[in-house]
């Protein structure tokens, strides 16, 4: 298939690069030029801007053993709809992803059921619990792209150092979930006043502040290459920009909701809003902002933890942790980076595009680069809409962002070289 997209503004901060444009994709890859015939599909890209295709490093897509959340299908459908055009979904299904032949069963039903590229990441441990090391060499010649026992941080300080020594043996990132378990106990929000009002069990800063410290201790020790998922403290900020500094092989991926959202948003009991790590204060947003700006935090994903209905419209304490985000990642940035002078255009869309592909070894994506696959996002800037549940791609629709209004829109999502989303 030919595609040919005219005078479009071209944003590619691998290139160095914002001019109007003409793009060329044939067989899959991006082409400097081909010569024009009536197989060929023409896109007027007028008024509209073309990036990389985003890249999700942190996602759910709860395939297998938990369907009625979501799945391959309606996940990847949703994630293009946010003009997504890979995902790293998450070990922690039923069973975990801490064998090949579960490996093998995500990448069958992504090959038949994706309208995206998902690459799993496997589990650190054996069944996620913190124990033994998974056999991660087998893990990663079945084709996951990194280790994490997610949302189960290794408590086990030997065993995490096992964990990363072998992760440093076969090239491959540690995704750790910064949590000191016997700190959060109980807990169902970031602790404060509002937890105090609202007579509901907190989880401190120091929850995630503690393990992060850990880590990068022992990611010295180690060399090895420990990427911190969904930062959300003042805390863990400096202690990574600190380990930066100090020449630690150390990444950091912090979520919209974290420079979005304080537990203000929980006040009403809102389960929407029922996250972990939780939503924190004005002073963490400030902190995570400032992380993303002077290059701390290298990546903003989504954390993408689609729950039913039923699941949420339970009391706070039992309703499980999560939000849907696929669909609104891009929207948010744009609004509180881009357009609050955080971030650049250019510096927003790096954070999405070639600096996970960077750290993840995702060769041929993250660019606009001729030679490159044809991972691509059109964005209409000026179009108006609200968020509405009706029009959620994913099974699920636990978004504590329903009925915000956002102005620029996804209009198109390219995946080598196939349209899969286009309004």
């Amino acid at each position: 298939m030919q595609i040919y997209i005219k005078n479009i503004r071209v944003i590619d901060p691998i290139q160095n690069k914002d001019n109007i444009e003409n793009i060329f994709i044939k067989n899959d890859y991006i082409v400097s030029r081909f010569t024009m015939n009536n197989n060929v599909q023409v896109i007027d890209g007028t008024d509209k801007i073309a990036i990389p295709g985003l890249i999700d490093i942190h996602s759910h897509l709860r395939t297998p053993g938990e369907e009625t959340k979501e799945t391959i299908h309606s996940g990847t459908k949703s994630a293009a709809a946010g003009g997504i055009t890979t995902v790293l979904c998450m070990p922690n299904t039923n069973p975990v992803i801490d064998n090949v032949q579960t490996v093998k069963f995500i990448l069958t039903k992504v090959k038949n059921e994706g309208i995206i590229n998902v690459l799993p990441v496997g589990c650190a441990t054996q069944g996620s619990a913190g124990n033994v090391v998974a056999e991660i060499g087998h893990l990663k010649d079945a084709g996951v792209i990194a280790i994490s026992d997610d949302g189960l941080p290794i408590t086990n300080t030997r065993v995490m150092r096992c964990v990363l020594e072998y992760t440093k043996m076969f090239n491959i990132p540690l995704i750790t979930h910064s949590e000191d378990l016997e700190l959060s106990k109980y807990g169902v929000m970031n602790e404060g006043l509002n937890s105090t009002i609202l007579g509901l069990k907190g989880i401190p800063n120091q929850a995630e502040d503690i393990m992060v410290s850990r880590d990068i201790m022992l990611a010295e020790l180690t060399g090895a290459h420990l990427h911190i998922a969904h930062v959300s403290t003042a805390g863990s900020v400096n202690l990574i920009r600190q380990a930066k500094k100090k020449g630690i092989y150390i990444t950091a991926e912090t979520c919209p909701h974290y420079f979005t959202l304080t537990d203000d948003a929980v006040k009403c009991f809102n389960t929407n809003a029922k996250v972990n790590p939780p939503l924190r204060t004005k002073a963490d947003i400030d902190a995570i902002k400032h992380g993303l700006a002077d290059g701390t935090i290298d990546c903003i994903c989504t954390d993408h933890a689609p729950h039913t209905i039923d699941d949420k419209n339970k009391e706070f304490e039992i309703a499980p942790f999560g939000i849907i985000g696929f669909e609104t990642v891009l929207n948010l940035v744009l609004e509180e980076l881009v357009d609050k002078g955080i971030l650049s255009l250019s510096q927003a869309i790096a954070k999405m595009t070639c600096n996970p592909a960077k750290i993840f070894h995702l060769t041929k994506r993250g660019s606009l680069t001729v030679g490159n696959k044809a991972d691509i996002t059109i964005i209409n800037p000026k179009l108006l809409y609200t968020f509405n549940k009706r029009d959620i791609h994913s099974k699920s629709k636990n978004s504590p962002f329903i009925g915000r209004k956002f102005k620029g829109k996804v209009v198109m999502t390219i995946v080598s070289g196939n349209i899969v989303h286009n309004i």
